[in-house]
């Protein structure tokens, strides 16, 4: 089988950092991701880039895939896991890659007397020990949630070792603390609640998304919405009750305005140092000609306020 070179799978150099290789997974997998990608190799390449980053998202992996790399193999070349890496220590893979395989089910101690074993990892009776592997998912909340903070329930299904060693799925529950704040595409880092390894769990990580709600939009910590008024509302200005996320407050509407007038409430968007603001977007909105009345007032406007908005 071929060596595979991941940090070229991600576009990142060797020296990479780790939140680089992250930024740049999360960029190509967004961009890659068969739901909303055109390419026609979106599928085979989403789980190319989920290989690579199963591999330099993790320290210890990451040091052991640089050891071999260290060794002089390339890119294409064929690759058989040197024998030296030992066999007594069995690495429990989520790849459907032969190569990934090869390379950490065979993964183990040193041959006795064979150096200093690899960064990052601890050693147990001479063995070596991998941290289990990070678990990435996305939670949904309300735009008030964001405001006000809360609690969410979750569950997760996981992988764990049974009494005879194989490895097994459970279900998982975690009551989660969203805190005021939080933006979309915002990360929670729960330590210790990823994948079991020998080494100690892995964490995991929730994304944070807004539920969609027409009336808002959301840009950082600024948050935009739209606020209807009624013509004469519009026209004579006056205060007006708006339901904000943060609560309701009174909005002075100026004279003359039209739809799309803009009102800036200063430091009532998303909290944060600092916190964001709050634009209100005035949308006029006509009272509908249902009845006979509304139709005879819609005319006596017709004769008595000769207007003709397309001349403006």
């Amino acid at each position: 089988m071929e060596f595979k070179d991941y940090y070229a799978a991600l576009g990142v150099a060797k020296t990479a950092s780790a939140d680089e290789i992250k930024k740049a997974y999360r960029k190509l997998v967004r961009k890659y991701h068969p739901d909303v990608s055109k390419e026609p190799d979106a599928d085979q390449k989403t789980k190319e880039l989920n290989e690579a980053y199963d591999v330099l998202g993790d320290a210890e992996k990451r040091a052991a895939y640089d050891e071999l790399g260290a060794r002089g193999y390339q890119r294409g070349q064929d690759f058989q896991p040197p024998p030296d890496w030992g066999s007594d220590f069995e690495f429990s893979h989520g790849s459907d890659s032969d190569f990934f395989a090869d390379l950490f089910a065979h993964l183990g101690k040193r041959s006795r007397g064979g150096g200093a074993s690899h960064a990052g990892a601890g050693a147990n009776a001479g063995g070596f020990q991998m941290r289990g592997e990070d678990i990435h998912a996305a939670i949904s909340i309300d735009l008030r949630d964001a405001y006000l903070g809360a609690t969410r329930t979750i569950s997760l299904r996981v992988p764990r070792h049974d009494e005879n060693g194989r490895v097994v799925t459970q279900d998982k529950t975690l009551n989660i603390t969203i805190p005021k704040g939080v933006t979309p595409g915002q990360q929670l880092r729960l330590a210790g609640q990823g994948h079991v390894g020998s080494g100690g769990p892995g964490d995991l990580y929730l994304e944070i998304q807004f539920n969609e709600d027409p009336r808002y939009r959301v840009e950082g910590r600024h948050v935009y919405e739209t606020v209807p008024v009624a013509p004469w509302e519009a026209a004579l200005g006056g205060e007006v009750e708006v339901s904000t996320p943060s609560g309701t407050v009174s909005v002075n509407v100026p004279a003359a305005s039209q739809t799309g007038r803009k009102l800036r409430l200063r430091g009532r968007g998303i909290p944060g140092e600092p916190p964001g603001d709050l634009y209100l977007l005035l949308e006029v909105v006509l009272p509908p000609a249902a009845t006979d009345q509304a139709r005879d007032l819609y005319r006596q406007m017709a004769r008595e306020m000769p207007f003709n908005p397309r001349a403006h």
